[in-house]
């Protein structure tokens, strides 16, 4: 698992206060980045609230959207105008009505099979940074969101599947997912995901409690395993929160 020592946990109240906080933090980061900015979009419930939150004027005003990229950590394979696509959200909530298209990089979804479009993104991952291999010193991103599913996958990377083992693509298929929708995915594998300045963990809510229990306890899980080279912060919100852990 992650060791202790790179993992940061912030409690806030509730989840307008997640997204305040994992907003602060994004603003702040592009401010002390000079040049091109890279961040990592995560899919699901969890970050809703901040992507609207990242469109209001008090938000949008701060970002340098014409420096920023967006990529995204995880997809699943159905199509860009498909509700359950994570890129189409994010593109719907805000990307698209700030963001240059150049800027924004969702997986090709409309590739062959899911095998296809991650080559595909793991080609175009490598363009942008212009390297064949990860260099600890020059991260990939620098900022990458993750949630954390009830099983306690993240991104797609599923406990016990084959993607959680991979040590040098930077992107595969997942011919199935373990929880619903049961989609077949694409997604970053541990050592593309961790390749950034800060891993941003949102959860929030009394469903995430059971399972963040469980992560806190140090158990086997792909959430346990993800870290960044940097920081890696979890924003909790008390609903979420383990009893005996409230007040730490």
């Amino acid at each position: 698992m992650a060791p202790r020592s790179n993992r940061q946990i912030i409690a806030v109240a509730d989840p307008a206060a997640l997204a305040k906080a994992a907003a602060d933090r994004i603003i702040a980061g592009m401010a002390a980045k000079p040049g091109r900015v890279a961040i990592c979009l995560t899919g699901g419930s969890s970050p809703k609230q901040l992507y609207q939150l990242l469109a209001t004027d008090g938000y949008r005003s701060r970002i340098p959207w014409d420096r920023v990229h967006w990529f995204i950590g995880d997809e699943r394979f159905v199509p860009a105008g498909d509700p359950l696509n994570n890129m189409g959200m994010a593109r719907h909530i805000f990307l698209d009505r700030f963001a240059p298209i150049e800027n924004i990089h969702p997986i090709p979804t409309e590739a062959a099979n899911p095998a296809a479009a991650a080559l595909r993104y793991e080609s175009e991952l490598k363009s942008f940074h212009g390297a064949d291999r990860l260099d600890p010193a020059r991260p990939l991103f620098d900022t990458v969101l993750m949630g954390v599913g009830p099983d306690g996958h993240t991104a797609s990377l599923f406990p016990g599947y084959p993607a959680t083992q991979e040590t040098e693509r930077w992107v595969v298929g997942v011919p199935q997912a373990h929880v619903e929708p049961f989609v077949p995915r694409v997604t970053l594998t541990f050592p593309a995901l961790s390749s950034c300045r800060e891993m941003l963990f949102e959860m929030a809510g009394p469903e995430k409690r059971a399972i963040l229990t469980r992560l806190l306890a140090g158990e086997n899980l792909p959430a346990n395993r993800a870290h960044s080279i940097g920081e890696t912060i979890w924003l909790v919100d008390q609903a979420a929160l383990p009893e005996n852990f409230r007040g730490h």
